[in-house]
């Protein structure tokens, strides 16, 4: 199998989101200087855009071939970067239940494979996208997890989100950050990442995305996502797998304390006093989950500040974002096919700051993300089909643990709790955010009435003077990071667009460290500190590959201590 790269083909000859095969193939026989005979067979392995102004938008193929005189191909084309042999993407379970020391590894079949009884069966705390790939994957090696999430299944934290929405009701265990599949379950469902994956992970959480009902386009397409809506009802299909499996989810089970003895996990206790005994214990609790931040530290299993940014989320119309992005190619028919437009900014400003767009959501929704009593904090929202009226990302300022909080592991949570405590006052103490139009905060005046945008975010803003919603030095990095945008994005200084605070919850403030080799905690053995809220991941589809990579240390740990 050859895998063909840099196959470009111009997007208005396409009649959807890829071309017709007979075009493909033409391009390919081309490519690769053969006749229709030569060629046995083709896949998209991945399908990219080149919308540089330069030129026309082109569709950009990566394709998974199969030839005849496949090895003479390759002679032929040895120096081109674009023509190579397919690397092997397929995933292999590295430890299975019914291994044990000197036995070979297969994968699990659960037709065939047989459960080795584990009288301490691994407990997986949290279940966000890397608890459920860390259930699913320890489940589908016959590990039969217990999974312990805090919240509650996902149709009933709907409800409880929708609470907060429209009624000012917050639920602390049951809200954006916390039930079955965490905070991503409330986002623009982006599937991805620019972390590193020889291992080819990232496709594996893929495909488990479309078994459980994701569109089949999110394998090839560069910038796939999801929405809300669908995710909903994808999660409950990977929970319904898990159990299938012999893994078990509990919902409303909170985990209180983690006993260790002689530096090793001995189980955990419940908020009931229930003890559950493991001596492998994932920590996947998510970015949010401040509580069990505390409890860990107390615990004395090492902990880390680290980096994560601070900011708002700004609005415009997506039109303006639409036709600023796509410039003389826009039309309706190049909407039906790449869809709303997009953006990735970075400044750096004069004070020595960074400032960035986050978690862009094109045709979303600002959402209401607080997990605690009397403080607000701001998200980003699309639905798959990302045909809301407004465009809207955080737009945030980077901070340090070594500048801005040196003096504890847990400063940097205390920093967020400050600052959204601050925006619920500013907001009317009411779960309001507070809000200001672009031209009035760069002009440093309270905002008194709305323009052309109308704020997305429920239950509602309050107007008003964002300029001691943050530290002065992220206020003017932002008052001068949005007009250089304007100079990448025409009119992303709109002086109507809005801006609404705050937005702190861009990664986790702490991170639990592990070791490299074994992923266990550094002093804390059978502790595996997972996802984001550990501090290793930053998002749905990293999240999802570090709970592989977890789950395959415990699965091997298990199988060559037994």
């Amino acid at each position: 199998m050859l895998r063909i790269t840099e196959i470009k083909l111009p997007i208005e000859l396409a009649d959807t989101l890829i071309h017709q095969d007979d075009q493909i193939k033409a391009a390919l026989l081309k490519r690769l200087e053969i006749a229709e005979n030569e060629l046995i067979s083709f896949s998209i392995f991945k399908r990219g855009v080149d919308a540089r102004k330069s030129h026309a938008i082109l569709y950009v193929y990566s394709l998974d071939v199969e030839v005849k005189n496949e090895a003479k191909i390759l002679a032929k084309f040895k120096k081109d970067p674009h023509i190579k042999p397919a690397p092997d993407t397929q995933y292999k379970f590295v430890a299975t239940a019914s291994a044990v020391r000197g036995e070979p590894v297969e994968p699990f079949n659960p037709s065939t494979s047989s459960r080795r009884t584990e009288p301490k069966r691994p407990v997986v705390v949290g279940f966000g996208p890397a608890g459920i790939f860390a259930a699913l994957i320890l489940a589908q090696s016959g590990f039969r997890p217990i999974v312990l999430e805090r919240g509650k299944a996902v149709r009933e934290r709907t409800q409880d989100t929708w609470g907060l929405w429209r009624k000012h009701q917050l639920n602390p265990e049951s809200n954006v950050q916390f039930g079955e599949g965490g905070a991503g379950t409330f986002s623009d469902g982006k599937l991805y990442s620019q972390i590193k994956d020889p291992k080819h992970y990232g496709r594996k959480v893929i495909q488990e995305f479309i078994k459980a009902g994701a569109p089949e386009e999110i394998i090839y397409v560069s910038h796939p996502h999801i929405g809300t809506f669908r995710l909903v009802g994808m999660v409950e299909e990977m929970r319904k797998s898990i159990i299938a499996l012999g893994g078990e989810i509990r919902f409303q089970s909170k985990v209180e304390d983690i006993e260790i003895a002689q530096g090793e996990v001995q189980g955990v206790v419940l908020q009931t006093g229930e003890r559950i005994a493991t001596n492998h214990l994932v920590l996947a609790v998510g970015h949010s989950a401040r509580d069990t931040f505390e409890m860990v530290h107390r615990k004395g299993i090492y902990v880390e500040a680290k980096p994560f940014s601070i900011g708002f989320r700004i609005e415009h119309p997506q039109s303006l974002i639409d036709q600023a992005r796509y410039g003389k190619s826009y039309s309706d028919d190049l909407l039906s096919k790449l869809g709303a437009a997009d953006y990735k900014l970075v400044h750096h400003a004069t004070n020595g700051r960074s400032v960035y767009s986050f978690c862009m959501c094109p045709g979303g929704t600002v959402v209401a993300a607080a997990s605690e009593p009397n403080r607000v904090v701001t998200n980003g929202m699309s639905q798959y089909s990302r045909n809301e009226r407004n465009a809207n990302a955080g737009i945030v300022v980077g901070i340090t643990p070594e500048v801005d909080f040196p003096d504890h592991p847990l400063a940097g949570m205390a920093l967020q709790r400050q600052l959204e405590g601050q925006a619920f006052v500013l907001g009317g103490s009411n779960y309001n955010a507070p809000a200001q139009r672009i031209g009035d905060f760069l002009a440093n005046i309270p905002s008194t009435k709305l323009g052309e945008v109308v704020p997305s975010y429920t239950p509602g803003v309050q107007l008003t003077n964002l300029d001691t919603a943050l530290p002065e030095y992220a206020i003017s990095a932002i008052r001068e990071a949005i007009p250089a945008f304007a100079k990448q994005v025409k009119g992303f200084d709109l002086p109507d667009g809005i801006l609404t605070g705050v937005e702190t919850r861009t990664s986790s403030p702490i991170r639990i460290k592990r070791d490299d080799d074994t992923l266990q905690s550094i002093n804390t053995k059978g502790l595996y500190p997972c996802g984001e809220g550990a501090g290793y991941a930053g998002g749905i589809l990293s999240a999802g590959v570090d709970g592989i990579k977890v789950a395959e240390a415990v699965a091997l740990h298990i199988v060559n201590k037994g």
